[in-house]
């Protein structure tokens, strides 16, 4: 199997910090967790970007602010902002979604990630053909049937 690329939003690397009294952000956490064990043991590549960079700045917890940052030394590709990423951004904002999520999409569809993984309804309801958008739990199962298709 061809090891998949991946790009994690801002959202997604917080959710451990949500209220985990709900069930499904414990089982989008622990999914996510999931996802970060297979990156930590080189069966997934991250992207990471600059936007990534940005949100993550503005993190008023220092604590989670530096568990998601140390998650850029393990991205096999770290994406800076080009012409043509804000290209991407803005036809992607035409569809309704916010600016910092288009950058957030635009960054991985620029680096040709096969999967954005976020927990953010309205970026969930993208139907962009560029790239696979889903949230923790259903890429657990993307990566459960492609590890079958071995």
């Amino acid at each position: 199997m061809r090891k998949q690329k991946v790009y994690l939003d801002n959202c997604c690397f917080n959710r451990p910090h949500d209220d985990q009294r709900q069930l499904k952000i414990e089982l989008e956490t622990k999914a996510k967790l999931f996802i970060q064990s297979l990156i930590a043991a080189n069966k997934l590549s991250l992207t990471w970007s600059y936007i990534l960079d940005y949100e993550n700045s503005k993190n008023s917890h220092m604590q989670k602010a530096l568990a998601i940052q140390k998650w850029q030394t393990l991205a096999v590709e770290d994406v800076s902002e080009t012409p043509e990423i804000l290209k991407i951004s803005d036809e992607i904002q035409k569809t309704g979604i916010k600016t910092v999520d288009s950058l957030h999409l635009a960054c991985a569809i620029y680096s040709k990630c096969d999967y954005f993984i976020t927990v953010d309804k309205r970026i969930l309801n993208y139907g962009g053909k560029d790239i696979t958008v889903c949230n923790p739990i259903d890429f657990i199962g993307i990566w459960e049937d492609l590890k079958n298709d071995e």
